[in-house]
């Protein structure tokens, strides 16, 4: 994550899944632990929570599946909290591409 406004950014996009973040997270390493304790909390108390958050998302569960089998050290959380990051950053990427421009349209096709 390059700057403080895509960690804004994802904390404030975040905030409308139920995560229930706290959004004091000033770098990527404290928006990864504050997500990670957060998905790790509801791996044990509120799984049907927490795959509705990550269906609502757009997490890949079968690359999901992929990389928890692969890193047998690193928590659950971790892996999960760190694919949602990358997602989010991928949607806002995507938002910047995508996004209409008034002033690039010809005159002639503007309603």
């Amino acid at each position: 994550m390059n700057n403080d406004q895509e960690i804004k950014e994802v904390t404030d996009n975040l905030q409308k899944f139920q995560l229930q973040l706290s959004g004091k997270s000033d770098t990527y390493d404290q928006l990864l632990n504050e997500i990670a304790s957060r998905i790790n909390y509801l791996i044990t108390h509120d799984f049907s929570l927490l795959i509705s958050v990550l269906y609502r998302l757009d997490i890949s569960e079968k690359k999901l599946k992929q990389l928890l089998a692969e890193s047998a050290k690193t928590t659950a959380g971790d892996i999960i909290a760190e694919m949602i990051i990358k997602r989010q950053l991928q949607k806002i990427e995507s938002r910047k591409a995508f996004k209409n421009n008034p002033s690039d349209i010809p005159e002639e096709e503007k309603w």
